[in-house]
């Protein structure tokens, strides 16, 4: 393993532990709350909370598969366990948004409105700013390493900082409009369900393969062309990702005169460049213009 995989591998446990310990705090202060003014609905997102522990879980556990080294049933690693976990969390947000849209139509049948005590108002404040500062670090370390699952992880705890700001304004709006607890959930289970295709579509492309980004395919014609001469041409480019590990194949094109030898040892620089600047293992099947 790497120095950059080691370091990608400690900041994802790190994110799990710290979300499990943080999902406890407010799980406990949630449930003393709604246990002290009588509140099942805050009683409920007490445990909403509770459950996004197994998501930080599901994060811990797919980090320690996808860092296994590679193996000879899988030479390219397991880091696509990575996109896995991300399937799995993304299902568990769209199941959150369909229990908002079925609570929110019911609220609507009901005419439910919310009310609470000034404890209620306390813990769920807090709930919203510790949810939403777990995402924010969420996302951040999903930036740094590139971990669809903690970037998942990040949508979910940002599912529960929504439906706890549903809350607080239903508490502080009721007053007004009975509906508005109702109508928030419909619109925060609508986000839910966006985040989560985001989440699906990003990790089936991994997982199928996908067109590389233009800024790639221009850097890499960059060395190509400074390795094997203006009349190069790379093309038939594809992408394979594995977690951290980036298996990257491509043709070129180049004048039908050299030798073998000459056009393997010009391809060999490229493949070293591409590794080292772009971190990337790139296999070059060299072409006749």
């Amino acid at each position: 393993m790497n120095t950059d995989t080691q370091q990608h591998t400690g900041l994802g446990y790190r994110e799990g532990i710290v979300s499990i310990v943080v999902n406890l705090f407010l799980f406990a202060v949630k449930y003393y709350a709604g246990i002290v003014s009588a509140s099942v609905a805050l009683v409920a997102d007490a445990w909403h909370t509770l459950s996004d522990s197994l998501t930080s879980i599901m994060v811990i556990w797919g980090i320690r598969l996808s860092s296994q080294k590679p193996d000879k049933k899988h030479p390219f690693g397991h880091g696509r366990w990575e996109q896995v976990f991300a399937l799995m969390i993304a299902m568990v947000l769209v199941f959150v948004g369909i229990e908002f849209v079925t609570s929110a139509f019911r609220k609507f049948q009901q005419h439910e409105t919310a009310d609470f005590g000034w404890l209620a108002y306390v813990v769920t404040i807090i709930s919203v700013v510790g949810k939403e500062a777990l995402a924010q670090y969420a996302f951040r370390v999903a930036r740094l390493t590139g971990n669809s699952s903690i970037k998942a992880d990040g949508w979910h705890h940002r599912s529960d900082a929504l439906s706890s700001l549903v809350v607080l304004a239903g508490l502080f709006l009721s007053g007004y409009f009975w509906w508005i607890d109702a109508g928030l959930g419909i619109i925060v289970s609508l986000m839910l369900f966006h985040a989560a295709y985001g989440i699906i579509r990003e990790a089936v492309n991994k997982i199928l393969g996908e067109e590389p980004a233009e800024d790639v395919t221009r850097q890499v014609a960059v060395i190509v062309k400074t390795y094997m001469g203006e009349q190069s041409y790379p093309h038939h480019y594809h992408i394979h990702h594995y977690g951290d590990h980036i298996e990257f194949t491509f043709h070129v094109k180049v004048l039908g005169d050299e030798t073998v030898r000459e056009a393997h040892t010009q391809a060999t620089l490229v493949e070293k460049q591409i590794k080292e600047k772009m971190n990337m293992e790139a296999t070059i099947h060299i072409e006749p213009l």
